[in-house]
């Protein structure tokens, strides 16, 4: 079986920043994963279910490696705050919106998950801290490896080479590209590249 990385930070934190990283460093890289078969086939996942369900992957792949994004709380709030508000209807709609595994995991995740709760930053902190939390006590008593970033600073592309064993050279020093600016989501759908895994793979 070939390595697993999943990316287990919450939306708006870089992921598809991380995720676009990845696919340039040769691996095969899917940003969120509905079906199976994506699971199975991308060597990295982020995102949906991902940042919900790594306790349930981390027993399914015991080899994997696991990947936690952080985010200036003062940045992360407006900007999850403007996504969360975007999706809200197609999250909490019965006939149908958003795939099902993500109205799952958002609403899990940010519950409850009403209009009035996004637009309170304590609301939307208590998730952001609660979700750090939980992956704090899961890995304190794991022994699965796990790397702590946030891809704003620095080093933190060097700690990404050298958390997976990547020897730094002329076309591992580019670091990480900010992506989905603005609130915007688009970014990975715009990504051209032969190891991009679709989300639906049959």
């Amino acid at each position: 079986m070939s390595i697993k990385i999943f990316i287990i930070g919450l939306p708006r934190t870089g992921t598809t920043s991380i995720c676009a990283a990845l696919l340039e460093l040769g691996f095969s890289v899917a940003h969120t994963a509905y079906t199976d078969q994506c699971l199975q086939t991308a060597q990295v996942i982020a995102d949906t279910p991902i940042f919900c369900d790594y306790a349930q992957l981390a027993e399914r792949y015991p080899q994997a490696k696991f990947i936690y994004l952080t985010r200036n709380l003062n940045l992360w709030v407006p900007s999850i705050r403007q996504l969360l508000q975007r999706m809200h209807k197609n999250i909490v709609r019965h006939d149908g919106g958003f795939n099902p595994i993500l109205k799952r995991c958002y609403q899990a995740t940010f519950s409850p998950f009403t209009l009035e709760n996004i637009a309170n930053d304590d609301f939307l902190i208590h998730c952001y801290q609660q979700h750090q939390q939980q992956i704090n006590t899961f890995f304190a008593n794991s022994a699965q490896p796990l790397l702590t970033i946030d891809i704003s600073h620095p080093t933190s592309y060097f700690a990404l080479l050298h958390f997976l064993a990547i020897e730094k050279n002329s076309t591992t020093t580019s670091g990480f590209t900010k992506m989905n600016i603005g609130g915007k989501i688009t970014a990975w759908k715009q990504i051209k590249h032969p190891l991009k895994i679709d989300s639906l793979l049959k």
